[in-house]
């Protein structure tokens, strides 16, 4: 198993209405990944869609992604494509069904966004994952 340091949480930075194979096609068509970014991603319904084994490294942090589990949620953008924290209160309540299964199973992990990684320019997830998480550090 690979030494998990992070559980960074993401927003897909696309309407809540956008396929999972949309996104998938981007990352290999348009960026060149052969990996997903995401580990999971959160659908509006709170179904979590696991994209890749954690044991596998994924796309989510440049420079990170050896020692994170990325997830992210479905959306986090408005019509305009501004940052919006709009999570429906079932991917609420399924990411944080996840933080904390996956930060007991790596107790010294730690919980932020994507923004919170050193040279990151961007607002995903559109909320503050460190402060909303904070009390997991606990588990």
């Amino acid at each position: 198993m690979r030494d998990i340091k992070y559980i960074a949480v993401h927003c897909t930075a696309t309407t809540q209405k956008t396929s999972i194979s949309a996104i998938q096609s981007y990352w290999k068509n348009q960026l060149g990944w052969k990996m997903p970014g995401y580990h999971f991603i959160v659908l509006p319904d709170g179904t979590a869609v696991q994209l890749l084994p954690i044991e596998e490294v994924s796309n989510g942090v440049k420079g990170f992604n050896s020692v994170l589990i990325n997830i992210a949620y479905l959306g986090g953008v408005d019509a305009k494509n501004n940052p919006l924290d709009n999570r429906t209160p079932q991917q609420k309540a399924t990411l944080l069904e996840l933080l904390k299964k996956y930060k007991k199973q790596f107790p010294k992990a730690i919980i932020q966004g994507h923004r919170d990684f050193p040279n990151v320019k961007k607002a995903c997830p559109s909320f503050d994952a460190k402060k909303e998480y904070q009390s997991l550090k606990a588990i």
